[in-house]
């Protein structure tokens, strides 16, 4: 690893891989069991929408967690230049979900994963931007911030996806290793271009359009 550092580690840290991780497995059970995935937004699904602001962010390779009907999201959503993966176990919560996504970038080249979830169309193209470029090295750790409060996406450099996956419990996600490192990361300022807000009940699709 030393010795990678030293070879190639200017080249890397100036031009890092940077995996998009969309985590798109819910079943939308405040919705009336309506996978978020398939929300239309902008008349296609939602999940279409996160696809397009990862890659026009700058991430790739792009890797997509499917879980709650993931054959009829692969049948209705274009996932072109996406791997996927289906969690069998998505109604345990998030966190099965970012340990799948984490699991899949172990073989490739990707020096950090920012992570994305399917319900927050406020977030954009913009936002992903700026946190991906908050990259330093694979042990950076960086959020979206709005109005000072953290929130996504989320960038983790790979040194850390062990130590991440192994607290990515229910439905938690990475909450828990994010607190307990909150004096490690770098806060990214995205409240002129994103909104954070989730689409979770039936009073939240008012914001699709």
């Amino acid at each position: 690893m030393v010795e990678d550092m030293a070879t190639d580690g200017p080249r890397r840290a100036e031009n890092p891989e940077v995996a998009g991780v969309l985590l798109a497995a819910g079943g939308g059970r405040r919705l009336g069991g309506r996978p978020k995935a398939l929300l239309t937004h902008r008349g296609r699904p939602l999940i279409e929408h996160a696809v397009r602001s990862l890659r026009n962010g700058g991430c790739g390779p792009l890797h997509v967690v499917l879980g709650a009907a993931a054959e009829e999201v692969r049948a209705r959503a274009d996932l072109t230049g996406c791997a996927v993966s289906v969690n069998p176990d998505w109604e345990e919560g998030m966190g099965s979900s970012l340990r799948l996504g984490l699991e899949a970038l172990t073989a490739t080249d990707a020096d950090a994963a920012l992570v994305l979830l399917v319900d927050q169309p406020g977030i954009g193209a913009e936002a992903v931007a700026r946190v991906r470029l908050a990259y330093r090295s694979r042990m950076s750790l960086a959020a979206a911030s709005h109005d000072g409060e953290r929130s996504h996406p989320v960038l983790f450099g790979a040194d850390r996806w062990t130590d991440i996956a192994a607290a990515a419990v229910g439905d938690q996600g990475a909450r828990s290793y994010l607190r307990e490192h909150r004096d490690a990361i770098t806060l990214v300022e995205c409240s002129d271009v994103a909104e954070a807000y989730d689409i979770d009940t039936s009073q939240d699709l008012k914001r699709l359009e």
